[in-house]
């Protein structure tokens, strides 16, 4: 072999190491190295006491996820007043069960949620590469009848007390403050309709908080318009593979890549995009991406 075919060779076998060694580090240690963001807004009322916010999402759970179901089991350990679970819990018609069991004392704490496509239909197997050109929303097109328990999941959650906020709205005492509710079902599978909770939020709430699986501008600029001050959503998985000093590489849904995870401005409201607890069993990995939840702390303002 010639000195260049050597050449050749050695930068196949070390681009082939590479890929292999980026892969193991992406599908077992982050996609299991979770984190819990934290995050303090000036949000409530004068002299109103701290409010703490668990807000979960995308768990995409399959029952053999011993890690992720025991991170979740610790999360009651901080006390959160109230826990947001905005969807996308489940990947597997199994998973009910685990997962409420992980949620475990959290179902004692008030609580409210909404659905996202994979809590009615299962993931399938397709080209994640398509992610940069198009979002998924086309590929539930053809498949009319959900094949996943979310009226189970939803009826378990509903029985501890939660609020059931797919295109309904509601009322929640936490932490001694009344909090106005409001929320849609998934736009990503074209179920969200918020003319069924439009109009203005309670304004003697002392908090008024907007839950939404998908951020899509659409449904975020009218609960900003209704008065809604904290907006909750998930989806995104925070791009789930990013790259290093670019960040998101795409968002699945109209939200821009800036505000794919994490707490910013939107209008007059806040939105926290969480980035995330699961993937697809399809697509196991996580790049300069790690799976979390999030504790966001409201303090009165001033």
């Amino acid at each position: 072999m010639s000195g260049l075919g050597k050449t050749i060779g050695r930068a196949a076998a070390v681009t082939a190491a590479v890929g292999i060694a980026g892969f193991g580090y992406a599908s077992i240690i982050e996609r299991n190295w979770f984190r819990l963001r934290h995050y303090e807004i000036p949000l409530l009322p004068e002299g109103a006491r701290r409010l703490r916010v668990l807000h979960l999402s995308d768990t995409h759970l399959t029952p053999g996820r011993r890690m992720l179901l025991d991170w979740i089991r610790g999360l009651d350990d901080y006390r959160p007043d109230l826990v947001v679970n905005t969807g996308d819990s489940l990947a597997r018609p199994d998973a009910v069960e685990p997962f409420i069991d992980a949620l475990g004392p959290l179902l004692d704490r008030p609580g409210a949620f909404v659905f996202g496509s994979n809590d009615l239909y299962s993931p399938r197997l397709k080209n994640p590469a398509r992610y940069l050109w198009r979002d998924s929303k086309t590929d539930y097109g053809e498949r009319s009848v959900p094949d996943l328990p979310w009226e189970e999941l939803g009826a378990a959650m509903s029985a501890s007390g939660w609020l059931d906020l797919n295109n309904s709205t509601g009322h929640l005492k936490a932490g001694g403050l009344d909090i106005a509710f409001g929320g849609v079902h998934d736009s990503h599978i074209d179920l969200d309709r918020y003319d069924d909770i439009a109009g203005p939020a309670n304004p003697t709430a002392d908090l008024r908080l907007g839950v939404l699986h998908s951020p899509e501008p659409a449904n975020l600029d009218r609960f900003v318009a209704d008065g809604y001050q904290l907006l909750l959503t998930g989806h995104t998985h925070g791009g789930q593979v990013c790259m290093p000093f670019y960040g998101t590489l795409v968002t699945n849904c109209g939200i821009d890549r800036r505000r794919a995870w994490g707490l910013n401005r939107y209008g007059d409201a806040w939105l926290h995009v969480s980035g995330g607890l699961g993937t697809s069993p399809y697509a196991p990995v996580r790049f300069c991406c790690r799976p979390e939840a999030s504790l966001i702390d409201l303090v009165a303002r001033g």
